[in-house]
């Protein structure tokens, strides 16, 4: 369909005996921002770098605006945007000079990247650090430098893998602004990562992957609606007692989770759920109410953590 930007059918990457993406099956739509979501292993970032075309399928059919990665490379990837998982900036160079030349490959003019590079500067708020090397630049800084250059070709689908790995909570903050007026303005978006509350705030609709498979889809409401009761209430208990009674908190609710240090009971009534527990006489040191999210779907559907 003609709103389909990415269509993937039966697709697998391998590299020799190792399955890195197993037989997935997805469309990403024009307009939206489209996540995946697991814990790293996952065969994200693989899944990402074929429809980069900078990794060749190893079976299955893929397409990207209309495109075949693995005859059509630089055709596609000049219509591409893309946000590595590393910063991969010329630390020597000036943050100009760095859009300057990466703007170079894409053969714009000095003229139209003069222009280009003080609208994207400003639109990730480092106008005023234009001259500065890269070197001198924060982390978070960095990150938004790398954005700019990856929107310097107006791509129309732009892919970031774990764009916020590695920052601080205000600067993954400012991030997620910067990406959500994108999604605005009606940019594509594609990104990966394994922080929920990320996948929660920007995507519209996503994959869980565990282990080169997709083991859900969906919206992020939605898959938490689907899999999830509404309230989770964590207990944790002294070292060296959970294990002595899993099976009196195992009997607190249809659904609970037993990690290392604390016990996961699902629950649509976490204040009922809590007298419950004061009545069973458990005494646990601290007991937490939350709501559901996409770390708790995926704990319920692969037994692990998104962080494992």
């Amino acid at each position: 369909m003609a709103d389909e930007l990415i269509q993937a059918r039966s697709l697998t990457k391998k590299f020799g005996d190792f399955v890195a993406v197993d037989d997935i099956n997805f469309v990403v739509k024009q307009g939206e921002s489209f996540g995946f979501l697991g814990p790293n292993g996952a065969g994200k970032t693989s899944t990402m770098r074929m429809i980069g075309a900078v990794s060749p399928v190893t079976s299955g059919e893929l397409s990207v605006l209309g495109l075949d990665p693995m005859t059509e490379g630089p055709r596609l990837r000049s219509r591409l945007g893309v946000v590595p998982q590393e910063n991969n900036l010329d630390e020597d160079l000036s943050v100009y000079d760095n859009l300057l030349i990466y703007g170079r490959y894409f053969d714009l003019s000095r003229s139209v990247l003069r222009d280009r590079i003080a609208e994207l500067l400003e639109f990730v708020q480092l106008t005023d650090k234009k001259d500065a090397k890269i070197s001198a630049l924060s982390g978070g800084m960095k990150r938004r430098v790398i954005i700019a250059r990856g929107l310097i070709n107006e791509p129309d689908l732009f892919i970031l893998d774990e764009p916020t790995t590695g920052l601080d909570p205000q600067a993954r903050h400012v991030l997620w602004d910067r990406l959500y007026r994108l999604k605005q303005q009606g940019v594509t978006l594609i990104i990966t990562t394994h922080y929920m509350d990320e996948a929660e705030q920007l995507c519209d609709r996503l994959v869980v992957m565990d282990k080169g498979k997709i083991v859900a889809e969906g919206s992020p409401a939605g898959l938490i609606k689907e899999h999830t009761p509404r309230d989770v209430v964590e207990l944790r208990f002294a070292p060296g007692e959970l294990e002595a009674i899993t099976g009196r908190i195992e009997d607190l609710a249809e659904h609970t989770e037993i990690l290392a240090d604390r016990a996961l009971v699902y629950t649509d009534d976490a204040e009922e759920l809590i007298s419950i527990v004061s009545a069973s006489n458990l005494e646990p040191e601290t007991e937490l109410v939350r709501r559901s999210s996409l770390e708790d779907v995926f704990l319920r559907l692969t037994g692990r953590t998104l962080v494992d």
